[in-house]
């Protein structure tokens, strides 16, 4: 098993605040969580140079488990995000050496 993320973005439609405990509930259930959070503003710095825009697509992220990324997707079944249309970016979390 390996841990990812699944990325909310902010171009849903529809999407209902009220879903969420349930999907996050099943996700719990189910030994698929991980934690997880909105995600607020904030900025991109640089040491030297100026930096990338800041990102503001993603409005909030779900850590779980699942044994590969097709795994993964099913996970996507009651997200409110992905149920009203929207999108929801999924990345792996590779293991540090």
């Amino acid at each position: 098993m390996a841990d990812y993320l699944l990325l909310m973005h902010d171009d849903a439609i529809g999407e209902r605040a009220a879903d969420w405990p349930l999907y996050l509930e099943q996700l719990s259930i189910k030994g698929r969580l991980r934690g997880g959070s909105a995600i607020g503003t904030g900025a991109c710095f640089r040491k030297e140079g100026a930096p990338g825009p800041e990102s503001g697509r993603l409005t909030g992220f779900i850590r779980i488990v699942a044994d590969d990324l097709q795994d993964a997707e099913t996970c996507l079944m009651g997200n409110p995000v992905y149920e009203a249309g929207g999108t929801v970016e999924i990345r792996l979390l590779p293991e540090s050496e």
